[in-house]
């Protein structure tokens, strides 16, 4: 499916060894990942970081590993300080067992950080790192830069629609805004520019205004906010990839850039904290078919969708016709469907939205029941829910089949963690 795309680089936020025994031999450039829950011990232990190395790295010699993200957006506010003192150590212990290793020169380190790390009070030339971390910052900055190093920021123009209603709508992509920003003549009619080019700023004002920066993660979701959408993901994603083929840059690195686009495959486990559509970023469906086209380098004709993927039988979970809505065991059953299972699509101006109560709860009885294989027992809601072969789907709101775990070429539990192996990867599409 990474091939079929014309995938070239990979960034992993683990480093799973099946995902990486998938990626042996096959031309494809990866990018592992170390969870901020193990910087304390790499921070403390430079055996850990021996470890990990030889485990992670030093044994997948087929595998094209370029980079080690140590750590993932570990200075983001929420965190409230929790790895700022581990997460420079961290990347040093990482290094240096690199560097032990025989691999210094050909892997290296980067910390994949979120854009509020920097802050700019108006235009990006008036961009600097945050002011609480600034001397964290410049510390990984310099030691990013003596060792070669990129640095790695996450920018989702997205977010700052989802987060101020008085966001500009258009400011968010990049067909040409109406209202440019003007920064001592340098033109910014797209949010993602303007941030992007703060960072630059930020590492200018600094000693650092040549360090390579690559875009970790770029991207628009589908579903689970009313600006998450179909149409809104392929504007942003197209507009994106269309600069990026064309090797446009921003004003202040107008050549091209290096950027992963987020994600290849919606992730149905992943934490919802930060809103619904945390679930909805993947270019693909569940069943690796594309939710719209987009076109990619040589790719014109837009993504191919996975092959040899089987579906389980033709049958859904749903509420009976006959079930009382004033049961007092509606409420408890829906909330554990949706506990376990997935029912972000059913928020406002969704793709499910438009259900009404019945169709609402039908919805959770059928996630909660594909998710566990269509097993009996996951249909077994008492009193309330009932087997049935025809499609209870309507307009945009489609109720899952589950895919069966042997199709994805994986064995596992029979949950949506069998297409673990392309789950959580982020996409880098190169010229072809």
């Amino acid at each position: 499916m990474l091939k079929d795309n014309g995938i070239q680089k990979v960034k992993l936020f683990d480093a799973d060894p099946d995902i990486l025994n998938a990626l042996k031999k096959s031309g494809i450039q990866v990018m592992v990942g170390i969870p901020n829950d193990m910087l304390y011990t790499l921070a403390n232990s430079m055996q850990a970081a021996e470890k990990w190395v030889s485990k992670n790295v030093s044994a997948h010699v087929s595998v094209d590993i370029r980079y080690v993200a140590v750590g993932n957006e570990p200075f983001l506010s929420t965190y409230n300080g929790t790895f700022e003192a581990t997460t420079l150590p961290a990347l040093q212990n990482i290094q240096l067992a690199l560097v032990k290793a025989g691999l210094g020169n050909q892997v290296k380190v980067t910390c994949p950080l979120n854009a509020d790390v920097y802050q700019s009070a108006q235009v990006p030339s008036d961009g600097d790192f945050r002011q609480d971390i600034h001397d964290l910052m410049v510390q990984i900055v310099k030691f990013l830069s003596q060792n070669n190093a990129p640095f790695t920021v996450n920018i989702y123009p997205f977010i700052s629609l989802y987060s101020d209603p008085n966001f500009p709508v258009d400011y968010a992509f990049f067909n040409g805004f109406q209202s440019p920003i003007s920064d001592n003549g340098r033109i910014y009619d797209n949010v993602f520019d303007a941030n992007h080019d703060t960072l630059v700023w930020a590492l200018q004002k600094n000693g650092f205004g040549n360090m390579p920066i690559i875009v970790g993660e770029v991207g628009w979701p589908t579903d689970g906010d009313r600006n998450a959408n179909l149409q809104y993901a392929q504007r942003f994603n197209q507009g994106f990839m269309s600069r990026y083929i064309a090797g446009k840059g921003t004003p202040m690195r107008p050549g091209p850039m290096d950027a992963y686009l987020f994600s290849l495959i919606d992730e149905d486990f992943k934490s919802i904290q930060p809103g619904n559509f945390e679930r909805h970023w993947g270019l693909f469906y569940y069943d690796g078919q594309p939710k719209y086209q987009l076109s990619i380098g040589s790719r014109a004709n837009g993504l191919v969708a996975a092959t040899g993927v089987a579906y389980l039988p033709k049958k859904w979970c749903i509420l009976k016709t006959s079930a009382n809505l004033n049961s007092d065991q509606v409420a408890p059953s829906v909330s554990y469907a949706c506990q376990n299972a997935d029912c972000t699509s059913l928020g406002y101006q969704t793709s499910c939205g438009g259900l009404d109560i019945r169709g609402n709860i039908s919805y959770a009885f059928n996630s909660y029941f594909q998710v566990n294989d269509q097993i009996d027992s996951a249909c077994k809601f008492p009193g309330l829910s009932v087997v049935t072969d025809k499609d209870p789907s309507t307009g945009d709101c489609k109720f899952k089949i589950m895919i069966q775990t042997d199709s994805a070429g994986l064995h596992g539990n029979g949950r949506i963690w069998s297409l673990r192996i392309v789950l959580f990867v982020l996409l880098f599409f190169t010229l072809m």
